[in-house]
């Protein structure tokens, strides 16, 4: 823990400098706060309009939340599918891909036609940005096995669920939570499109109605928001992957 708080030190001393010069730079040339705020600003609106941010955060988070749940297990599950049956890989695969090559804001108005613009559509958007990373990545570690270690299996007439459970599965793990800490970044912008094309609560509807009313120190606000959600997402994937498997060293 010493060393992770150690690591944080040059991004926060990076992270104040360039406030402290933004600060005087708007401050010194009178730059208007529509164009761009001072942080002293923004800060002072943050805290004034606490508890608004707080519940949009809370919604962001549940959609995000939900959908990184639903890409992460769904693509876990597809990637078992894969390593097990080459004639499904070879024919769910290919679409796999083409639908990773559609852009998500592309298809949120279809969801959005079929779901409604509720959570379900918020979720489901979320899901298909987790889906790709972790699918690809799982069917790697699956894949990524030691011969050897197949042969010790086969000489003890291990069966194919054995070697799954007891083999592949932990031998995935370090690729499958790589895909993790890609996707609960990845998460929130999902849920962010989402609020974008059906616009209710959360922060990215916050952004949105502050864009066109031209309130530049809110959608400051709700940028940072959304930054802090995806960093706290992260570090919870990294956490949960240190005590699942506490022998792997990240890099």
């Amino acid at each position: 823990m010493n060393t992770q708080i150690k690591n944080l030190w040059p991004a926060c001393i990076i992270f104040l400098a360039i406030s402290i010069t933004i600060e005087f730079f708007v401050r010194i040339f009178n730059v208007p706060s529509y164009l761009f705020p001072a942080p002293s600003i923004i800060i002072n609106e943050a805290v004034h309009f606490k508890n608004l941010i707080i519940s949009n955060s809370f919604v962001t988070g549940v959609e995000a939340i939900l959908g990184f749940l639903l890409g992460s297990i769904t693509g876990v599950g597809i990637a078992i599918l894969f390593v097990h049956s080459k004639l499904l890989e070879r024919s769910i695969y290919p679409y796999t891909i083409a639908l990773q090559t559609v852009p998500v804001i592309a298809i949120a108005p279809l969801l959005i036609v079929w779901f409604g613009g509720g959570i379900i559509t918020k979720v489901l958007i979320s899901g298909l940005i987790c889906f790709f990373p972790v699918t690809v990545n799982t069917v790697k570690g699956f894949r990524s096995i030691n011969p050897e270690a197949f042969d010790f299996f086969y000489t003890l007439n291990a069966s194919k669920k054995q070697i799954f459970v007891l083999l592949r599965f932990p031998s995935a793990l370090p690729y499958i939570f790589s895909a993790l800490r890609i996707s609960a970044t990845t998460s929130i912008i999902g849920a962010i499109v989402a609020e974008f094309t059906a616009p209710d609560k959360g922060l990215g509807s916050m952004i949105l109605i502050a864009s066109y009313r031209l309130e530049t120190i809110r959608m400051f606000i709700g940028i940072f928001a959304t930054a802090v959600l995806g960093g706290l997402f992260f570090v919870t994937v990294v956490l949960l992957e240190k005590l699942v498997i506490p022998w792997h060293k990240q890099r």
